[in-house]
Formats: C-alpha cells, sequence, structure tokens
C-alpha cells in the first residue's frame, strides 16, 4: 500500500477545497481502515466550503471534509470483537460518540452531546481511505452498490424524520424538496400514507421528486396555493403530519397553517437564524413538535436498508456522478439547486 492518498481538504480558513496528498491514516485498536470507492457531497459540505458561521465555529483546520461514503475494509485494529472481515463492503455512521457517556450507556447513541463528526470535526471520507470506529460500520448488502451505499447518511435523516410519527393511511406535507426531503416523502408513501404532498420553490427539483417519489403531490408554492391542492386530493381539514425538511420560517409556518387539531411535526430542517413563532397557533392547535437529530443507532439503519429490500430506489436521486478530480464541477452542481445527490468516484484515485 502507497503512504499517501489523495484527498480534499480545508487546508486553511475560507472559500473552497484543496485536492492533496495526505498521509493514509491508521486504524486505531478499535477502528477499522476503509478504503473508499464513493462519496456523496451533503449539504454540510457546502456550508464547509462557503466557510459560513457555522463552518467557522465547528470546523478545525486543516480537515478532510466528506461523511457520506462507502467502500470496503482494508485494515482492522487488533482490538475490534465484531465479525468484520478485510474486503468486506461497508459504509458508516458518521457520527462518533463517546459510549460511556449517559446517553450512550441508556442506550440513546444518537443523543450523545459530544458527539463528533467524521469531516466536520474529526477526518473525514472525500479521500482514497478513512479510518472509522469498528462500532459504527454498517455492512452492505450485496445487491446495494457502493453509490447507494454513499448516500444511505441522510437517507437515513429520512427515514428517522419519517420515523416519528405513525404515517400509515395518514395524509402528510413535507416542506423542502432537497434530497432529504424527497426521500422523504418516498418513505411516507413506503409507509402507507394515504397522502403525501411535497412543496417547494424549484421547480427542477419539483420535477425530479416525481421520479424519486412516484405518486407524491409536488406543489410550487409560489405557483399554486396549498389550500387549493388539499381541497383537490379531499382533505377536509389538514394533514395529520408534517416533516418540514428546509429550515424555512414561511414553511414552518405553512405546517403550522394546515395541520389537524391534534397533528405532529418533526423538524430536520434547520434554520439559518432565530425565526419568529406563533406559539398561540401551536398551542390552541395541540400541535406535537418534535426535533429530529442524524439516525437512531442502529434502529434506523436497519430500517432503511430494509426499505432498500422493499422496493424504494434512490438511483434516480443521483443526478451527478463525477471523478473525484471533478469535484468544483460536483460542488457547483449541488450549490446551483439543479441536483439531486452529487456522486464523486474514488477508484480511479487507486
Amino acid at each position: 500500500m502507497a503512504e499517501s492518498m489523495k484527498a480534499l481538504a480545508k487546508t486553511a480558513p475560507g472559500v473552497g477545497l484543496e485536492l492533496i496528498d495526505a498521509p493514509i491514516p491508521e486504524a486505531g485498536p478499535e477502528d477499522v481502515l476503509i478504503r473508499v470507492h464513493r462519496t456523496a457531497v451533503c449539504g454540510t459540505d457546502i456550508h464547509i466550503w462557503n466557510w459560513d458561521e457555522w463552518s467557522q465555529k465547528n470546523v478545525p483546520t486543516p480537515m478532510i471534509t466528506g461523511h457520506e461514503f462507502a467502500g470496503e475494509i482494508v485494515a482492522i485494529g487488533k482490538d475490534v470483537d465484531r465479525p468484520l472481515k478485510i474486503g468486506q463492503r461497508v459504509s458508516a455512521e458518521g457520527h462518533v460518540i463517546d459510549l460511556n457517556s449517559e446517553a450512550a450507556r441508556a442506550g440513546h447513541f444518537h443523543l450523545d452531546p459530544k458527539t463528533r463528526g467524521i469531516g466536520v470535526n474529526r477526518q473525514g471520507a472525500f479521500a482514497e481511505f478513512v479510518v472509522a470506529p469498528a462500532f459504527n460500520v454498517i455492512e452492505l448488502p450485496d445487491d446495494v452498490p457502493y453509490e447507494i451505499g454513499s448516500i444511505l447518511d441522510p437517507f437515513g435523516n429520512a427515514v428517522h424524520t419519517a420515523q416519528q410519527f405513525d404515517l400509515l393511511g395518514e395524509d402528510v406535507l413535507v416542506t423542502g424538496a432537497g434530497p432529504i426531503g424527497m426521500m422523504a416523502a418516498a418513505v411516507a408513501r413506503h409507509a402507507g400514507a394515504r397522502t403525501v404532498v411535497l412543496t417547494d420553490i424549484n421547480d427542477f427539483r419539483l420535477e425530479l421528486a416525481q421520479k424519486v417519489a412516484p405518486g407524491v403531490r409536488t406543489v410550487n408554492t409560489t405557483k399554486e396555493d396549498i389550500h387549493d391542492v388539499m381541497k383537490e386530493l379531499g382533505l377536509k381539514v389538514g394533514f395529520d403530519v408534517a416533516l418540514e425538511m428546509s429550515g424555512s420560517p414561511i414553511a414552518f409556518k405553512q405546517c403550522v397553517d394546515t395541520l389537524i387539531m391534534g397533528g405532529g411535526m418533526a423538524m430536520l430542517g434547520i434554520p439559518s437564524k432565530p425565526m419568529e413563532t406563533d406559539w398561540g397557533a401551536i398551542i390552541l392547535k395541540a400541535l406535537t413538535i418534535k426535533g429530529v437529530y442524524g439516525r437512531e443507532m442502529f434502529t434506523t439503519w436497519r430500517k432503511m436498508l430494509g426499505l432498500l429490500k422493499a422496493g424504494l430506489d434512490l438511483q434516480p436521486l443521483i443526478t451527478h456522478r463525477l471523478d473525484y478530480a471533478d469535484y468544483r464541477e460536483g460542488f457547483e452542481a449541488m450549490k446551483s439547486g439543479q441536483s439531486g445527490k452529487v456522486v464523486l468516484n474514488w477508484d480511479k484515485a487507486a
């Protein structure tokens, strides 16, 4: 094995990423070393690229970024007691936790307050090789290709959000047709929702959503009134459940306004700044609102692999497949809003 690898890194504070040669990391006693085959670009990676206020506070430099990936195990630490094998096809949970925290000891691994993120404040996966704790490794079934394995992380966000309320036979509103919103709409359909409505203001993504989540009613809220759509679909009172995926104050208000009395809202989208809220409306409608973070370790992973096996197809969500050296094109596509998921191929780096 060579001593160095290609990687995309934030080498210093500022906009952009740089393609560098970096030392191949070594697996610690409880880690595995993974040869990366595919990575996907996430909204978090765009924040880091732009070097916004959040990134400046949370991402140390130099840092190899990227946390959505799939590859094969090439080395296993001496103290790893899981039945993992060299050559095994895997992805990994990107949230690295302290197994001795109170949350972890209670079995709530995803709620560890000291969680560290691969590619955020721990060296990441936009590289030929990445190290991950063996605890975090997810074995990929043979029928899940690497490119789908690389987008399981955001798919898990969608599944975890959809898990917050019973969707069977319910009318569901999903606000925000980014990649996670599209996947959440697809999950709601597979979970047996009676009606799924997906709103956004981006026609490209709403059209793409029809391929990712067939049967979903898409709505560009700058062109159609949501109340007219509700009447068209026979919703006499409102939606039973809302999945807010955008972080938009306007979308949040839309959810509050159109939910039934006693309805539920799961919120994954993070507002860019504090927003005013009509708490009176929320209280008087007796709404239940749940914040959603990450994926439930590891129940969400089991459920999402089950959904793939049951026929949920994520292939249409991948609109750009690029060589890692063309990463700038991929980031520009993501920033343009005219893309689904962007997947980078690292095989040619070998």
